[in-house]
């Protein structure tokens, strides 16, 4: 398992999902959008407090970012 290809999937999927863009969402969570984009394109390492930002932001619980949904389809 990547984590950090799990975590930017789930993060891409909810986000969308509330039917937002990045820039929108990077608003609402206090991030700036290029760091939501590399972390949706699996390229930077998250910190635990943006785990719980963006989790926030989601209304979310942030362990469902690190679930990984392709091993429950196989």
């Amino acid at each position: 398992m990547d984590i950090i290809k799990v975590f930017g999937t789930n993060l891409r999927k909810y986000r969308t999902e509330l039917g937002l863009s990045q820039e929108k969402f990077a608003e609402k969570c206090g991030l700036h959008r290029t760091y939501i984009g590399s972390v949706e394109c699996f390229q930077r390492n998250v910190s635990l407090e943006n785990i719980q930002r963006i989790a926030d932001a989601l209304g979310i619980e942030s362990y469902k970012l690190l679930i990984d949904n392709n091993k429950e389809r196989q």
